[in-house]
């Protein structure tokens, strides 16, 4: 079964009455939990984006509360809640949602006191998200831009290497 380009399930959408479009909305949301999801996002919270950025950082704050000791399992943690993460931004499409819950993700991991010396994995998962961050800085009107670089700025430097020291060593 060959799958429907957009054009042409909007064409279809557009010849369809509204009984039928909303009796399609909600088998569409019945099948996966991620449709159900941006449904809801779509019609319960687009309208106040504040306080969806709150709930998600509760959420990953929340995530990183629950940061296991060992190191395999840290950085699943981890990964984790950057899909959780992802997962949200996806929903909103917006530059300015996406620099504050990267930037958010960013201070969390910073601040975990995680060894990121001795893993790479999770030094190069920072550099990464911090360059996500920024880009999508970048995108966004300049007063914006300046007040996401000021939440940036003391990011820039290597993520602190204190707290859990030595957890990420590999064994002899």
């Amino acid at each position: 079964m060959r799958t429907a380009t957009i054009h042409e399930l909007k064409q279809e959408l557009q010849s369809v009455s509204q009984a039928r479009l909303l009796e399609l909305c909600l088998r569409l949301a019945r099948f996966k939990k991620e449709n159900k999801e941006l449904l809801t996002y779509l019609l319960l919270e687009a309208q106040d984006e504040e306080a969806y950025i709150a709930g998600v950082k509760a959420l990953t704050d929340e995530g990183f509360s629950s940061l296991p000791q060992g190191a395999y399992l840290a950085k699943k943690t981890l990964r984790k809640v950057l899909r959780m993460v992802n997962k949200y931004i996806r929903y909103t499409g917006s530059r300015q949602v996406e620099a504050s819950l990267l930037t958010h993700y960013c201070q969390k991991l910073n601040a975990s006191g995680l060894d990121f010396s001795h893993s790479p994995v999770l030094a190069n998962l920072y550099q990464q998200q911090f360059k996500k961050a920024e880009a999508a800085v970048q995108t966004l009107h300049e007063d914006l831009q300046y007040d996401f670089y000021r939440e940036l700025e003391p990011l820039r430097r290597k993520p602190a290497s204190t707290g859990i020291s030595g957890l990420f060593r590999k064994k002899k």
